[in-house]
């Protein structure tokens, strides 16, 4: 476990909107510490070489062709509702007028 003692762990909570324990402080104060230590891990590896990413993989358009296709008409659409006018649904009013 690292060194935690240079960590303001309340300042972290706070920003966090957070109350901890002191136990909590403690623990999470450790983690911190030790998630901190891998980040100093990671400075020191060399990517001057690398090209910026926003994905680890190329991503690709995953949706199909916009093509038209047979749809309901409005009776098959409407055949369930409990209530119709004039080919649409007819629900309760949810909003006042205020």
């Amino acid at each position: 476990m690292s060194d935690a003692s240079n960590i303001d762990i309340d300042y972290v909570a706070n920003l966090a909107r957070l109350q901890l324990t002191p136990e909590e402080k403690q623990r999470f104060a450790g983690q911190l510490g030790d998630i901190l230590e891998h980040f100093e891990k990671l400075k020191s590896i060399d990517v001057s070489n690398e090209e910026p990413m926003a994905h680890p993989f190329p991503v690709f358009n995953v949706l199909g062709a916009d093509e038209a296709s047979p749809t309901l008409s409005p009776e098959q659409a409407l055949v369930n509702a409990p209530k119709q006018r004039d080919q649409q649904l007819v629900v309760p009013k949810v909003v006042d007028d205020a």
